[in-house]
């Protein structure tokens, strides 16, 4: 299990399984330090359309494994833990009501 921290200093637990998960992806492998910098100073928050307690980390990469794509973290936000539910690169921001956005 690893924790990371927000930009809002809140704890986000990355499980084995969830990791495992996201490093089913190639172009995952080796980017856990893009998940901690998406994390800590992502560009967008955008709350998930089926899950109010979801958010969206938003951090847009000039140069991935699969060409420039944003990095969506997905968070899962409870009163006592934060866990990420998923990670992959996109080139799509998902639609819903944003949380927060970099001035």
């Amino acid at each position: 299990m690893q924790t990371f921290v927000d930009l809002f200093d809140r704890k986000i637990i990355l499980t084995e399984e969830i990791k495992s998960h996201i490093l089913k992806r190639p172009e995952m492998i080796n980017h856990e330090d893009k998940i901690k910098e998406t994390l800590n100073a992502p560009e967008l928050l955008k709350r998930s359309v089926s899950d109010e307690k979801v958010v969206i980390y938003y951090k847009y990469y000039i140069k991935t494994p699969v060409t420039h794509k944003y990095l969506a973290v997905i968070v899962k936000i409870n009163d006592k833990e934060n866990f990420i539910i998923s990670a992959y690169f996109t080139d799509r921001i998902k639609k819903g009501e944003i949380v927060w956005k970099k001035t």
